[in-house]
């Protein structure tokens, strides 16, 4: 006697709930540009290392006999599976079965899926299509009342973003709790003309007047470019391949240690660029991303909201193998300032890395926070205040290079200014309370007037005055810890991701 008869029933219930939606319904999702749930999960991670969980889950129909004729699956496939021979959690959204809404949903399978996440401490993936286990309103009829709102298992989510990586994927239109859960992650992904999200689709919207499509509504133009979603990408296959690299620089979670990689790429380095890269004309632009490629690790730089808070760069790179979060200044937007959207971009940034304990490295030419009428309203200088508590509340080892400017409260939030500065400046550093240009009139405003020749007076005083601002009368008062040849920046560098590694207690090697 045998459980060969059961064994052949679990085979069986397998096979309806891996026809998802059913073929009509799996075919509708292709015929608009979009991967079904289990191509998704194969397209992310590591070949043959997907375990599902709960497949088997679903509504079940039966015959007068008790026995079973037809399953609805879930609408949420999940399991534990490999990225780059590590563990984590990969979840899809099935959007097949119900378009993802509560009804199609098992609210426990959801649960327990954020739930293995951070009691496993490994990373969490969601790829997201739908209500993803939302509202819906055909469900009140089922229920026969309505209810008062509640989100089951929402503790859960915030847990993991206190403990793991979680990293989300908006793959279809995403509203409500599906919205939600995309914002609900340490880094987002949306694909152009495929992803929309909103609190509530263009049909709901349309009941207090605004006419509206989805795109126009919560399209990826909107959305990777006002701070809610990170990153827009061309294809599924991109946002997967991104999705891979992002967790490649984070540990599996809080406590845990960033993998260090191989490096073939000599420490000593010198690139003979860098030191033209800072044209001498003050209001001049020039690439800091080309800058920041040429000192870290080859094809290691990963920029992470790009659109978005555009005058800060952020991104993860690595140094002699040692992953770092670089933060950096833009001077092609807004010549660098910070403005609201910039801060809080920096603000987020760096509590990241000190969450998941990287080190921090910091590019500057920061002119200070953005000034006006529209800096005012939109409140910057809140904004500008919490980046710079973030700085001050980090925890993780900063460098900062000062490339050119470094101006007011914005300039001195480089680094934490009451903890040892690990510092440089290239000769092209400018730094002060205020930048002089625009400044020298008002300051000079009686010794102009009594100029015999107030065009040559002012020249004179710029010439005295530049005098003044060299960095060398700087270092003089040991105002700034070393100026260095930029070529030396990358091996210098590198030393310092080494030590601060140390001083982490990494064994990693």
């Amino acid at each position: 006697m045998t459980w060969q008869a059961e064994i052949d029933e679990l085979r069986r219930r397998e096979a309806l709930a891996e026809r998802m939606g059913g073929a009509e319904k799996v075919a509708r999702q292709h015929g608009r540009g979009k991967l079904d749930a289990r191509a998704r999960i194969a397209g992310l991670v590591d070949g043959g290392s997907f375990r599902e969980i709960g497949k088997i889950a679903g509504k079940g129909h039966y015959d007068d006999a008790g026995e079973l004729v037809d399953l609805n699956a879930s609408n949420l496939i999940f399991g534990r599976a490999n990225i780059e021979g590590r563990a984590v959690v990969a979840s899809a959204d099935d959007f097949t079965v119900r378009g993802g809404a509560a009804d199609a949903a098992i609210h426990r399978k959801f649960i327990q899926c954020e739930k293995m996440a951070h009691t496993l401490g490994i990373p969490l993936i969601r790829m997201i299509d739908g209500t993803g286990g939302g509202g819906s309103v055909r469900t009140l009829e089922d229920i026969g009342a309505t209810y008062v709102p509640a989100t089951p298992g929402w503790s859960d989510v915030v847990r993991n973003l206190d403990c793991v990586p979680v990293v989300a994927l908006a793959l279809g239109p995403t509203a409500g709790l599906g919205a939600a859960r995309v914002v609900a992650s340490h880094y987002s992904i949306m694909v152009k003309g495929l992803s929309q999200l909103f609190a509530a689709g263009p049909a709901v919207v349309e009941a207090i007047g605004e006419a509206s499509d989805k795109e126009s509504l919560g399209g990826s133009a909107i959305h990777t470019r006002n701070g809610v979603v990170d990153e827009e990408v061309a294809s599924e296959t991109e946002a997967f391949q991104r999705a891979r690299r992002f967790l490649s620089y984070l540990p599996s979670s809080v406590g845990q240690h960033a993998p260090r990689t191989q490096s073939g790429d000599p420490t000593d380095r010198r690139e003979e660029f860098l030191l033209s890269a800072v044209p001498r004309g003050p209001k001049q632009v020039y690439s800091m991303r080309k800058v920041a490629e040429a000192l870290a690790d080859q094809g290691s730089v990963f920029e992470m909201g790009r659109q978005w808070g555009r005058a800060a760069i952020t991104a993860f790179a690595r140094f002699d193998g040692w992953p770092v979060a670089l933060l950096a200044s833009d001077p092609t937007f807004l010549g660098g300032s910070w403005e609201a959207r910039t801060s809080e971009k920096v603000e987020r940034f760096v509590r990241l890395a000190d969450q998941f304990r990287l080190p921090i490295i910091h590019l500057v030419d920061n002119p200070g926070f953005m000034i006006g009428l529209a800096a005012e309203t939109s409140g910057t200088i809140r904004y500008g205040v919490e980046a710079m508590n973030a700085i001050f509340r980090a925890r993780v080892p900063l460098a900062s290079v000062i490339i050119r400017r470094a101006y007011g409260i914005a300039g001195s939030a480089m680094s934490n200014s009451d903890e040892f500065q690990y510092r440089f400046a290239w000769p092209s550093g400018d730094w002060g309370s205020l930048p002089i240009e625009g400044g020298i009139e008002v300051a000079y405003k009686s010794e102009l007037e009594q100029a015999a020749d107030p065009v040559a007076h002012l020249a004179m005083i710029r010439e005295r005055l530049d005098k003044v601002r060299s960095p060398f009368r700087t270092a003089e008062h040991f105002g700034v810890e070393d100026i260095i040849d930029p070529r030396d920046t990358r091996p210098l560098l590198c030393e310092f991701a080494e030590l601060a590694w140390e001083k982490l207690g990494s064994n990693a090697r």
